[in-house]
């Protein structure tokens, strides 16, 4: 547990970004079995944003609508360079939230997704007054940013902006030490300027749940029993000035073994310390493309390539050497959106990816492999 603002926060969080789907919908039911078995467990603190297609709502039927506004803390983001074209666009996505959930108030609430590209238009827009009035208002209790860029950068914004109560940063073992998600770096930046942190993709998209050959014979020699996942969770939530870990997860089993391990939670050992350093040396060494599948980079594609799902497929072979699940995975990524070959270098999704993927490149290379 952190003690933050106050009041214990459990270490798990439930990320709402990639909900169970029934076809090409969220399947409320499934999510609010999870939602009970996370609230039975003692865990409050659910992540959703405006940009989450339907993660509002579900949040609404699946938490808001069943348990007394007290029993959880809720958060959601604004968003400057999605779906926001003007000031007055931007600041409705805030009541469009409160109506979309219902909730009343936001415990948390976050400026979204800052870049280097993009965070001077959160003060074009004027969305840091503006939060803080809703804060005033008691609409707010608690406000910050997610972040995904350079140490440097977090360092001005933070040294401009004391005032935020909280930071969210992208840490995981595999990504603490990259130059281009820069975990470890941005963490001592938060952790100098005194911000507490929540943390997102822990597991990295999921890669970290089923990790290269080499790293899950280290976990097993050690702890057959135990999931990749719980390795990254423990990970993260074994550092000082977490508040909370935002697992993002996406069915039953997962919240079920997430929660078999954090219930009662405890921080890694040095032996444990040492086994992820193995594993950081290893996938240090990966071919594999670190896409995250947070699908920002889908929506402005003027193409309307499905860039995740084709990455996805490439991993296979890439990290694998499956290629015929590969081709198979890509075939059916390309029924649903354009090839890879169709890319037309306008470069729309590099200007939205957090990890700085130069995704153009990659498609290129896509469509040598797979077309």
């Amino acid at each position: 547990m952190s003690d933050y603002f106050g009041k214990d926060v459990p270490k798990l969080g439930f990320g709402l970004m990639r909900l169970p789907k029934k076809g090409i919908s969220i399947d409320i039911e499934q999510v609010k079995e999870m939602v009970d078995l996370f609230m039975e467990a003692g865990f409050t603190y659910f992540d959703t944003a405006y940009v989450y297609p339907g993660s509002e709502a579900a949040a609404k039927k699946a938490l808001v609508d069943r348990y007394p506004r007290d029993s959880y803390t809720l958060c959601t983001k604004i968003n400057a360079f999605m779906l926001a074209p003007t000031e007055n666009a931007a600041k409705k996505q805030f009541y469009t939230s409160l109506k979309r959930t219902g909730a009343g108030y936001f415990d948390y609430y976050l400026l979204h997704a800052f870049m280097e590209n993009n965070y001077k238009k959160y003060d074009k827009f004027h969305l840091w007054d503006f939060v803080k009035e809703q804060k005033e208002k008691g609409l707010i209790k608690y406000f910050g940013f997610s972040y995904h860029d350079g140490p440097e950068l977090l360092d001005r914004i933070l040294t401009d902006h004391p005032e935020v109560d909280f930071i969210q940063l992208q840490i995981n073992y595999a990504d603490w030490e990259d130059p281009s998600v820069a975990s470890r770096a941005n963490y001592e930046v938060a952790r100098k300027h005194g911000k507490s942190i929540t943390v997102m993709e822990p597991v990295k998209g999921g890669k970290l749940a089923n990790p290269p050959k080499e790293v899950k014979k280290l976990f097993d020699a050690y702890h057959p029993d135990m999931s990749y996942a719980s390795w990254a969770i423990r990970f993260v939530a074994s550092l000082d000035g977490i508040i909370t870990v935002l697992s993002g997860m996406s069915d039953i089993q997962q919240m079920k073994d997430n929660l078999s391990y954090m219930r009662d939670f405890k921080p890694l050992n040095e032996e444990e310390q040492e086994i992820i350093r193995k594993a950081q040396r290893i996938m240090g060494n990966s071919s594999t493309i670190p896409c995250t599948a947070c699908h920002y980079c889908v929506e402005g594609c003027p193409m309307g390539i499905k860039i995740p799902d084709i990455f996805a497929a490439m991993n296979k072979q890439l990290g694998n050497g499956l290629t015929a699940e590969a081709q198979e995975d890509y075939a059916k990524a390309v029924t649903v959106g354009a090839p890879a070959s169709a890319c037309i270098g306008c470069k729309q999704c590099e200007q939205a990816c957090p990890q700085h993927l130069t995704i153009t490149e990659y498609l290129e290379q896509a469509a040598q492999m797979l077309e």
